[in-house]
């Protein structure tokens, strides 16, 4: 029998691109889909397109506690057997669902599935596509591959696994897939190409990459008691890129990243890896007589404001 399932798209102040989605999930041609989106309580247009669309889907606009409470709120509100959620500037491409569905039909051991997705920007224009990789646990503590808007889970999942973390605004997606990974829920790669991303400048991706890069650190500590080292060298990256310089300024961008690098090692996990030494030695060009003096720099700058407080 053919599973039936159940897509949330939750919304908040997403006018300029939410129609564009709702049209990309009402298009799937799927008997019986529900489709809700669940809406912090948006000030822009979204609620008279939502209005627009009342008689093909289910919508309610109120305050709720950010990203993941939509999530879940929808989550608990829905009655498929499958569940996926679309942010409201993101979209399915046609005929996803039908392969989803099909493949969790006919693979009955499968939790979670997920497929490629590509990145787009605001006029639907290709830019690139999501570094999407087979399941591996391990690989999977290194590097995100699995993209949200193309992964779709069994209810049962949720029911044995809790809901998102709505302490988590930004990397609740690859909480929850860490989250089951440690609890050895059966992954599975489907090679189609399902959904898309949008990126835009008010994206959590691009607006809050360093803030993303903080959660996805604490959370490893929370599960691990300590940050994989790629995931220390992505920070570094995107608090420089965030808040100092850019890649133009090349000695001071590497110095700068190299910095934060050693200190994020120290605040996460309270040492430094030769690995990292050795990254931050070549960063520096092998300059380490430069790296130590500004590391040393940095450190008695740290404990002197620390003392003032």
């Amino acid at each position: 029998m053919k599973p039936s399932i159940s897509i949330i798209t939750p919304s908040y102040n997403q006018g300029k691109f939410i129609e564009r989605t709702i049209l990309s999930v009402l298009s799937q041609n799927v008997k019986g889909i529900e489709y809700m989106i669940i809406d912090g309580g948006s000030v822009d247009e979204t609620i008279s397109i939502l209005e627009k669309y009342s008689d093909k889907l289910s919508w309610v606009s109120e305050k709720d506690n950010g990203h993941s409470d939509a999530i879940n709120k929808g989550i608990l509100r829905s009655s498929g057997d499958i569940i996926g959620w679309l942010n409201s500037d993101d979209i399915y491409y046609p005929n996803a669902l039908n392969e989803v569905l099909y493949f969790f039909e006919t693979h009955p051991e499968l939790e979670v599935v997920y497929g490629d997705s590509n990145h787009i920007d605001p006029y639907d224009q290709f830019i690139d596509k999501y570094p999407t990789e087979e399941w591996n646990w391990e690989r999977l503590l290194e590097t995100c591959f699995i993209p949200q808007p193309a992964t779709f889970l069994r209810r049962i999942v949720f029911e044995k696994y809790g809901l998102m973390d709505i302490r988590i605004r930004y990397s609740m997606d690859y909480e929850y897939w860490i989250r089951l990974g440690k609890q050895g829920v059966k992954f599975a790669y489907l090679p189609k190409l399902l959904a898309a991303t949008r990126f835009h400048q008010a994206a959590a991706t691009i607006a809050q990459r360093e803030k993303i890069h903080r959660e996805i650190n604490d959370f490893m500590v929370s599960y691990f008691g300590k940050v994989p080292d790629q995931w220390i060298f992505n920070y570094a990256h995107a608090f420089v890129r965030s808040y100092c310089f850019q890649d133009s300024q090349r000695w001071r961008f590497s110095i700068t990243v190299s910095l934060v690098t050693l200190y994020s090692a120290l605040h996460w996990n309270h040492g430094i890896t030769s690995n990292i030494w050795k990254t931050v030695f070549r960063w520096s060009g092998g300059n380490t007589k430069r790296i130590l003096i500004l590391w040393e720099r940095f450190l008695i700058r740290k404990i002197t404001n620390e003392n003032r407080l």
